[in-house]
């Protein structure tokens, strides 16, 4: 199945080098680019792209609020921010505005793809360096007095503290030896319980009220060597 990208970037030589990148697979195809934000909202409310690839340091409209823009022009679009910003504000607001993964500029070209790919599977993509200061930040927040977790089973809470270390459905099925299917379930019922939109929104949340307690360490492999 083939799915569609728009590139958003304000330099052209970023964009023409993410559509190098895309032009040697068989499975991504740029179909739009833009400079900013405002032309960015117009191409995807007409060609609803499967996956907007998109820089939060641009000139003139805020990253944040061109994410959420997005989000209500072409709601079936994935938001992949890709930015050279290690901001755990900038990325802690860009997940809670909608985005999908948040990458880094200097990820090697076989990690974006493979993110930009488990993006397109549904899945929620933070560089494990950004995950790690985002758990900083959260830690500075005041802790709620009612457990918001307490209506998920213990199993539900060990996927979605999973979700939130960035494991994927692969590797939830393989530590807790369940299938994929399974696995799955257990986020529908995740997203019921707290009444929740996507995976996304889970993963904020976990972060959000502090589900994390450790040291994230990344599931998958080391950000320059993922799989």
């Amino acid at each position: 199945m083939n799915s569609t990208i728009l590139l958003v970037d304000d330099h052209g030589i970023v964009r023409q080098g993410m559509a190098a990148l895309l032009s040697t697979t068989k499975d991504l195809t740029v179909v739009g680019e833009a400079g900013d934000g405002p032309q960015a909202i117009d191409i995807a409310r007409k060609l609803t792209p499967d996956v907007v690839m998109l820089d939060l340091l641009m000139p003139g409209m805020n990253g944040v609020a061109v994410i959420s823009a997005l989000r209500a022009v072409s709601p079936r679009s994935k938001i992949a921010v890709l930015t050279s910003s290690e901001d755990e504000h900038l990325a802690f607001a860009a997940i809670e505005a909608g985005a999908h993964a948040f990458l880094l500029k200097s990820m090697a070209g076989d990690d974006i793809l493979h993110a930009i790919r488990r993006v397109i599977d549904d899945e929620a993509v933070i560089h494990p360096l950004v995950t790690q200061r985002i758990l900083g930040l959260v830690r500075t927040m005041r802790q709620p007095r009612v457990d918001p977790f307490a209506v998920l089973s213990e199993r539900e809470r060990d996927v979605l503290r999973s979700l939130a270390e960035g494991a994927s459905n692969a590797r939830l099925a393989e530590m807790l030896a369940i299938s994929i299917k399974t696995v799955k379930t257990h986020i529908g019922s995740i997203l019921g319980k707290l009444e929740l939109t996507d995976r996304t929104e889970a993963v904020a949340f976990a972060w959000r009220h502090g589900l994390i307690h450790q040291e994230v360490r990344s599931p998958e492999a080391p950000a320059g060597k993922q799989r």
